[in-house]
């Protein structure tokens, strides 16, 4: 670590993948950090280096050695699913720490892998589950630990939109030329479709929300798209505590319209009150028999609290409210043995999910 100015040290930072969510997401919430320094980047395309070290004023290395010889404390993962399981290795074998972006592994037992070498190796590895540190999630978080909607029964967490559409923006150069796919919305399509990308968020929240884990799954799901995973996807989860949540994603939503539009809610019903929260409408409240409560809103996403949080972790050495490799082995195992099931019961034989070892 490094001596900061005014007292704290830095936990110098490595980033591998610098993508979409990384630019959006990670890097701002680094730089805005009184916490972390970003040292060193890694980015295989050769040719977006200099662009790379020139915005952010950080080494930018395409061999993964000699990226992880810079010299930071912990490596964050915004890397494609498929090179997760690699990276994570790698970063066990050069002892750094790990937060990983979602989904932890492409499929159970590279996540398991991951997790075991990773603690044989006496290091820390987390899930990139954001929506946890939303104040919106924090709040609900309180509201359920507190019980002041009762018990918690029922659960509704949707996600319907387009995954910034189906065909990338047209070249105005080239108007006449036919539309090419978003490439983004097929990547993740063909890596499992918006459960196994998205729903992961939801689950995560269902579990820590209900402190309860899932103990069986049902799922349905659309097909609009002409991709094997389904694209539009209701899933059905029972709790040990026999709460039930529903998971409801769609990457299809509008996603042809000129003028698309979308639909981000959670909805618990409890014993003794509600509690909605609408983004588009900007709404969070909570209904109970003393009134009506309505909270500041707040965006689902907070990668600056996420990162707080795992500062804090790495400092103390335990997890606290940072989702654990465990945790995004857990969601991801759900997610594509659901998505899993409908492909089957589409394509081929019917190949039910069951709780065989457990869904834990």
């Amino acid at each position: 670590m490094n001596r900061r100015k005014g007292g704290e040290d830095l936990i110098k930072i490595g980033l591998m993948g610098c993508g979409v969510v990384a630019r959006y997401g990670h890097i701002p919430a680094i730089a805005a950090s009184p916490h972390f320094e970003l040292t060193a980047m890694y980015e295989p395309d050769a040719s977006r280096t200099n662009v790379l070290q020139s915005e952010h004023n950080v080494p930018v290395f395409t061999d993964t050695d000699d990226f992880f010889h810079a010299g930071f404390d912990a490596v964050i993962i915004t890397s494609p699913a498929p090179c997760h399981y690699t990276n994570v290795l790698e970063a066990a074998r050069y002892g750094k720490h790990v937060l990983c972006e979602k989904p932890l592994a492409t499929d159970e037992r590279e996540a398991a892998e991951m997790i075991a070498v990773m603690e044989r190796s006496g290091l820390l590895l987390f899930t990139a589950f954001d929506y946890r540190f939303s104040p919106a999630a924090q709040t609900i978080k309180s509201i359920v630990q507190d019980g002041r909607v009762g018990d918690v029964r029922s659960l509704r967490l949707s996600y319907i939109w387009n995954m910034h559409g189906k065909f990338a923006d047209p070249d105005p150069a080239s108007p006449d030329q036919p539309r090419q796919l978003n490439m983004r919305r097929a990547g993740r399509m063909l890596e499992g479709g918006p459960m196994v990308d998205c729903g992961v968020h939801q689950i995560d929240l269902a579990r820590w929300w209900l402190d309860s884990e899932v103990t069986s799954c049902r799922a349905e799901g659309a097909w609009v798209d002409e991709y094997e995973a389904p694209d539009h996807m209701y899933l059905h989860m029972r709790h040990a505590n026999e709460a039930h949540t529903l998971v409801e994603i769609s990457y299809s939503y509008g996603f042809t319209a000129k003028e698309p539009v979308s639909h981000f809610t959670y909805r618990l019903i409890g014993t003794e009150g509600i509690v909605y929260y609408d983004r588009e409408a900007k709404i969070f409240e909570m209904r109970n028999s003393t009134g009506t409560t309505r909270f500041p809103f707040a965006k689902e996403k907070n990668f600056s609290g996420m990162y707080e949080a795992f500062a804090g972790a790495i400092r103390s050495g335990l997890p606290g409210d940072v989702p654990t490799g465990s945790d995004g082995l857990i969601a991801t195992r759900i997610a594509r043995t659901a998505t899993e099931e409908l492909i089957g019961r589409r394509f081929g034989p019917l190949q039910p999910a069951t709780n065989e070892g457990g869904w834990l």
